[in-house]
């Protein structure tokens, strides 16, 4: 899986307050679902606590004695939420006294399965499937199982927790419909119930498209929210083809267009410069939320108020430091922990300038467990 993966203007009438800090509240007060509307704006609320207490595992194995290699094969380093992932397992991995080597498969399927041969050639004590289907590299899974070198995903297959086909001890991401329900939820209630929304997402990866069809879905749970269009843009041509479709959109569906929902934040990077041509301001419609990642570009987006205003982030740091975790109870011959990170928003009010979503508490208990 490719870690996987847009806004504004003065509107006529329909919208008050501006974005960032201040209701960016589009559409009349008066929305046709009013217990949709309370839940999701309670739901928004919780996501965007940043103070909440580390929900991870209380109990587990101190690290086990002698040393340890890690590889992790990575899908591509350029990819944002793979080398934040990557970042993480190195970091925890000191803490706890492993080593840890990245082959980067650079982003081809032939380059990921000679990065995954090299890995198995090296005898690793385990090997993270970095941001890839498994399903491209069968015959290396296959060889890995056969040797009993654990396997752990990153984004590997769609849900989180341990893998029977293809054999993976877990698999570490995000709840990918928690992910769609709450930034549909965030449009719910920002726009009051109100919104005109253009989905943006990429057909051809499954995962994707399944993340693509959850947000629609709890879009539809409000009735005075309504789906404009649903955009398919291949992630790999996102550059050349989102801004033609966005200067398409823009005049197909002008100030009826105040949200946008994207399966990954890169949209809206590549929508900003047809946005800007179209006469938009960074900071108001459509205001943008990407449902994917969080990388730094998204993070710079959202504190400058320029054509995104969320965005549902992974933890990458701290889902490293849980791949070494899961690692460590492989080794002890002791069950996946079945933790999964909570869905967060972050907005320019909540992020504090961050370039990352990076939740407290998590080394401090992690260290703990290992006795380290």
């Amino acid at each position: 899986m490719v870690a996987l993966a847009v806004l504004t203007a003065s509107l006529t009438g329909c919208v008050r307050g501006s974005q960032m800090g201040v209701s960016h509240t589009a559409g009349s007060s008066k929305a046709g679902c009013p217990s949709v509307l309370a839940r999701a704006k309670q739901a928004v609320a919780d996501a965007e606590a940043t103070d909440n207490p580390w929900g991870g595992p209380a109990s587990g194995p101190r690290a086990v004695a002698g040393k340890k290699t890690i590889v992790y094969v990575a899908n591509t380093m350029t990819n944002p939420g793979i080398a934040g992932a990557a970042k993480g397992v190195r970091e925890a991995a000191r803490t706890i006294g492993w080593k840890v080597r990245v082959i980067d498969g650079q982003g081809s399927p032939a380059g990921v399965q000679k990065a995954f041969s090299q890995a198995i050639a090296l005898n690793p004590s385990g090997i993270v499937i970095g941001g890839f289907d498994p399903k491209t590299t069968s015959e290396q899974v296959r060889q890995a199982n056969a040797r009993n070198i654990p396997l752990i995903g990153w984004h590997a297959v769609n849900n989180p927790g341990p893998s029977k086909s293809p054999k993976l001890f877990t698999n570490v991401t995000t709840n990918v419909t928690d992910v769609a329900k709450i930034s549909a939820d965030w449009v719910i209630a920002q726009s009051n119930g109100t919104a005109g929304v253009i989905v943006f997402t990429d057909a051809s990866i499954p995962f994707a498209d399944m993340k693509a069809e959850l947000i629609k879905k709890e879009l539809a749970t409000c009735s005075d929210v309504e789906l404009l269009a649903t955009e398919n843009i291949p992630i790999p041509d996102s550059s050349s083809r989102t801004p033609t479709e966005v200067t398409s959109l823009l005049s197909r569906y002008g100030t009826k267009w105040t949200y946008s929902v994207a399966i990954n934040d890169l949209y809206f990077g590549d929508a900003a410069p047809a946005l800007r041509s179209g006469g938009k301001q960074g900071g108001g419609t459509p205001f943008n939320i990407g449902a994917g990642d969080g990388d730094s570009s998204a993070f710079q987006r959202i504190n400058r108020e320029q054509y995104q205003a969320a965005t549902v982030p992974e933890p990458l740091n701290e889902q490293g430091w849980q791949i070494v975790d899961e690692f460590n109870r492989a080794f002890s011959g002791q069950s996946a922990s079945g933790y999964v990170s909570p869905p967060h928003i972050a907005t320019t009010k909540n992020s504090a300038g961050a370039s990352t979503w990076d939740p407290k508490g998590y080394r401090e208990a992690y260290r703990k467990l290992w006795g380290k």
